[in-house]
């Protein structure tokens, strides 16, 4: 039946018609939050490129996690900064960098909440790239051993997730193989699956330190134009061993987001990333746009679109309003 017995506003009449009807509720249970953490001690230096984020030595990141916990934040994802890199990236799998110090600090002050550990060398290869370079290319297979012994080091420490988002080919398979061969079957794969070239990664770069010195990173990141060969990427991840699977970024790519849903029984994790964040804290502070109507308006639609777990530097604002 069409108007005027049909009346789809009679369900927007009100705040409280429009809550018991919405089809999509955002909580703080969906959020994780990105912290950099960076070589040092009593450090919490604002980033320029990431209004409202800091560097944070790793002597400072209990407080993070217990105002992670008083948000009702479930888990973060550590960012490392080394001292000192290297063309191999060796600082990734040092005991006492930055990250594995920040878990285990973490782990004291909660314990409960979930670390995941960003696995990737560009942070700390003196080129920038996420993988051994040899004759002016990133070599796939030579990067394998060097990202499963860096989760290695992050479960050592005392991780729950490992995160590798070098999207090298095989890199699940190698990083599953070492965990379980060194007792850690309990620790969770969570793989940048679908990982795009993208031109959003700006503001990250700055704050991690980690933009290529030498050519770009289209030849191992996805093709934007491309959804097709997400899905294979997904697939394979998944037949390797990972537990959860990500889209990134995700405001481009909710498409992406919604296919990887709707054909895997797996969770979804998708990354609301810096440059999304940082265009709209730009347009806020022009007044171009008000800043916490659109924030929720970005991240609903992303979970609208089937993410399980939304990764977002806005994840404290966001459950600050939640709270209200």
């Amino acid at each position: 039946m069409g108007y005027p017995e049909t009346r789809l506003r009679r369900l927007r009449a009100s705040e409280g018609l429009r809550k018991l009807v919405s089809q999509t509720r955002l909580s703080t249970a969906d959020f994780i939050y990105p912290l950099f953490v960076c070589e040092g001690e009593r450090l919490r230096n604002p980033i320029k490129s990431l209004d409202g984020c800091f560097h944070l030595s790793a002597d400072m990141v209990g407080a993070e996690a217990d105002e992670m916990a008083r948000l009702g934040i479930p888990g973060v994802l550590l960012f490392g900064l080394p001292a000192k890199k290297d063309s191999q990236g060796s600082g990734a799998w040092d005991a006492t960098g930055p990250v594995p110090q920040a878990v285990q600090q973490i782990k004291r002050h909660q314990p409960g909440l979930v670390v995941i550990t960003d696995v990737c060398l560009c942070e700390y290869t003196d080129h920038g790239h996420c993988g051994v370079v040899k004759d002016g290319k990133v070599d796939n297979d030579a990067t394998l051993n060097l990202l499963a012994r860096m989760a290695l080091c992050h479960a050592q420490a005392g991780a729950d997730v490992v995160a590798p988002s070098d999207m090298m080919d095989g890199r699940v398979g190698f990083i599953r193989k070492a965990l379980d061969e060194n007792g850690f079957t309990d620790t969770a794969i969570m793989a940048y699956s679908a990982k795009y070239a993208s031109a959003f990664y700006g503001p990250f770069r700055e704050a991690a330190d980690s933009a290529p010195a030498l050519g770009d990173r289209k030849t191992y990141q996805m093709d934007p134009a491309n959804s097709d060969e997400a899905m294979r990427e997904i697939q394979l991840d998944i037949a390797e061993g990972a537990d959860i699977v990500m889209v990134k970024p995700a405001l481009p790519y909710l498409d992406v987001i919604h296919r990887t849903k709707e054909r895997f029984d797996v969770p979804l994790a998708a990354y609301n990333v810096s440059g999304e964040y940082a265009m709209l804290k730009a347009a806020a502070e022009k007044g171009l746009i008000d800043h916490d109507k659109a924030m929720m308006e970005m991240l609903t639609s992303i979970k609208r679109a089937g993410a399980n777990i939304i990764i977002t530097y806005f994840a404290k604002e966001a459950a600050a309003l939640l709270s209200r």
